[in-house]
């Protein structure tokens, strides 16, 4: 039996973080949850990691277009936080979110990890940005190490 898998050590590996400016004071946590677990647990140099913030969540995933056909990343983690309101905004800014990331994914064939909250409240928001539920940005970033080194042992099980 074959098993492809990765682990998360990545120290070469070339992460764009996308960043949403929106709900700033939840995103930032994230960020920093991100950028702590590509440090410590991937090894990831300070040179190999870069920022590009957006206004909000509705341009992640444009801005990630533009990194993945630049070609010189191995992975991107998005970045922000949409909290439902009193109207339909949410649905239509996570559902056109999540639906153009995982576009991104697919036609460039790099990982683009989700870590853009979308909750019901403010609370639950604050919850997943580093306090009672973890912090998602630092899950987002584990998720992406992850599968960087799982689509490179999948490349190298292939050519075998």
């Amino acid at each position: 039996m074959n098993i492809v898998q990765g682990n998360i050590e990545s120290k070469n590996a070339k992460v764009a973080i996308v960043v949403s400016r929106f709900n700033s004071f939840l995103v930032e946590s994230l960020l920093k949850g991100a950028v702590d677990t590509l440090k410590r647990f991937g090894q990831v140099a300070d040179d190999n990691i870069t920022v590009v913030r957006v206004p909000g969540a509705v341009e992640l995933p444009l801005a990630a277009r533009r990194v993945a056909a630049s070609g010189k990343f191995d992975g991107i983690i998005a970045l922000g936080a949409v909290i439902r309101g009193g109207t339909p905004h949410f649905e239509f800014v996570a559902g056109e979110c999540n639906k153009g990331l995982a576009q991104v994914a697919l036609e460039f064939d790099i990982p683009v990890s989700f870590g853009v909250l979308t909750t019901d409240t403010i609370e639950q928001a604050i919850e997943r940005s580093g306090t009672k539920a973890g912090n998602k940005g630092g899950e987002a970033a584990l998720g992406l190490l992850e599968m960087v080194n799982v689509l490179q042992e999948l490349e190298q099980h292939l050519q075998d």
